[in-house]
């Protein structure tokens, strides 16, 4: 039994919220601290190559373990960049799934085989999804089989330093920050602090109820739900006040589920509350032990739960629904992202719209 309530799992290690006993492991942090600066300096002097790509490359990443909004982010991005005439793909490594790529993710394409996050964002975005270990051979490979793409984004990859880049995205939760500050494994950082000025721009994703370090670029993002559909037949969508009053469960098995659970008690909803590790593959015995009517869901999740329901499996099968969130970014990232690349490329000649 892998699921627990929401008061007693904790995504993270409650060690990074505090100075003791995370600093037991210091020593390991400056260890990894000294690696990572090496492999930095090693891509700065040229011993270790970046390769480009003939194309702009966005990446949204973000320095700290642990989901961050990065998902949402990139969905927003694509969709704004088809309405302003552009033509995105999108790359990911596949984190969870079994294929290793370069492979292009099919709209009904299985999290098992692409991982979750690909396959949710091939459902969602209306462009091309690759995924693969190596960025650099992914976007070759999406680039020749859909050539019109002019713009690639990054879904995570800040520190894949292989790939070259035009723009960095770094993504911060609001509710988290970075927590007791410190690097991998002491605190949750993958690189310090100081990293976040010499990104592009930063978007905190919600209220930030912790100091965030400033910076010239700060983008606000709120994550507003939109009507739930029912993932037996995915036409069926209901909005979110259908379901006040009435007996509810909600799942998530994402990098803050907090998060999640407040968007539903934001619109009036007190579901039971039931946590699952990031990325977590699901089996009929997760679910078997939620009781409640409806069972309210992330989309992430759902991409997940599919796989189960067509195998019949799922003890809520018919009574399941999907909450998707859309991302509300101001000022207008898009409209400064286009700004962006459009001088980038008339500096340098590549492809662009």
């Amino acid at each position: 039994m892998f699921f627990c309530s929401a008061e007693t799992i904790m995504q993270t290690p409650a060690y990074w919220q505090t100075r003791f006993p995370a600093c037991l492991l210091l020593p390991l942090s400056a260890l990894f601290s000294a690696l990572a600066a090496l492999r930095r300096g090693l891509y700065a002097l040229g011993v270790l190559r970046q390769r480009r790509l003939p194309v702009s490359v966005v990446v949204i990443g973000n320095i700290t373990a642990g989901g961050a909004g990065k998902t949402p982010t990139v969905l927003y991005l694509a969709e704004q960049l088809r309405r302003h005439g552009r033509k995105p793909g999108i790359l990911s490594r596949g984190y969870g799934g079994s294929e290793t790529g370069p492979a292009e993710v099919p709209t009904d394409g299985t999290a098992s085989r692409y991982g979750d996050e690909p396959a949710l964002l091939a459902r969602r975005s209306g462009c091309p999804v690759f995924i693969g270990r190596d960025r650099h051979a992914t976007g070759l490979a999406l680039l020749a089989r859909h050539p019109d793409v002019d713009v690639l984004l990054c879904d995570d990859g800040l520190q894949h330093y292989r790939l070259a880049r035009d723009v960095e995205i770094v993504v911060v939760d609001g509710s988290r920050g970075l927590q007791n500050g410190w690097l991998l494994p002491a605190g949750p950082l993958r690189e310090t602090a100081g990293r976040l000025a010499r990104c592009d721009a930063l978007l905190v994703n919600g209220a930030a109820q912790v100091p965030i370090p400033p910076h010239p670029r700060r983008f606000d993002m709120r994550l507003q739900p939109a009507a739930a559909w029912r993932l037996k037949d995915p036409a069926e969508r209901r909005p979110l006040a259908d379901f006040a009053g009435q007996p509810l469960a909600a799942l998530a098995g994402i990098g803050h589920p907090a998060r999640f659970f407040a968007t539903l008690a934001a619109a009036g909803l007190q579901p039971s509350q039931h946590s699952f590790p990031d990325h977590h593959h699901y089996t009929a015995t997760d679910l078997q032990a939620i009781q409640g009517g409806a069972l309210l869901v992330t989309e992430k999740d759902a991409v997940k739960l599919t796989a189960l329901l067509s195998a019949g499996e799922l003890p809520h099968g018919g009574n399941i629904w999907a909450v998707p969130v859309e991302a509300q970014i101001a000022p207008d990232l898009a409209d400064w992202l286009i700004d962006r690349l459009h001088t980038a490329k008339s500096k340098d000649g590549r492809k662009t719209a």
